[in-house]
């Protein structure tokens, strides 16, 4: 039990460091052999750690918000959106004059937008 505890606190702390350093908004795979960016793949495990532990999430994505880079503000803004629609509908209402530039990724398609333009078209999608 002991070991489980300390397990499940490693893998929030390297979720936590990579979304919070996160370079990249990307969903799903990337370039020609479609690759998971480590941020990708943290936001994968942050969502699905969620379930067993929501409290420890809803924590992480709280900092995320307001001390995360541009692209894990908004890998936070989405996974509170999943988690508690309100909250996350608050998240994106309070980003929508974020000026950070957000690099993006889907596929092998890159572009960029910033953090307020994102969270207007989420806003917007609801």
């Amino acid at each position: 039990m002991f070991g489980m505890r300390r397990k499940k606190e490693s893998e929030l702390a390297w979720v936590a460091s990579e979304l919070s350093h996160a370079g990249r908004l990307a969903f799903g795979g990337v370039g020609i052999a479609g690759s998971l960016l480590p941020e990708t793949e943290a936001y994968q495990r942050i969502e699905a750690a969620a379930t067993d532990h929501p409290q420890e999430v809803r924590d992480l994505l709280d900092r995320l918000l307001t001390t995360g880079a541009p692209a894990g503000r908004v890998y936070a803004a989405t996974l509170l959106e999943r988690l508690d629609p309100a909250a996350g509908r608050a998240a994106w209402t309070a980003l929508r004059g974020d000026p950070a530039e957000l690099d993006t990724a889907t596929g092998c398609v890159m572009g960029s937008t910033t953090v307020g333009e994102y969270a207007a078209e989420r806003l917007a999608a609801t």
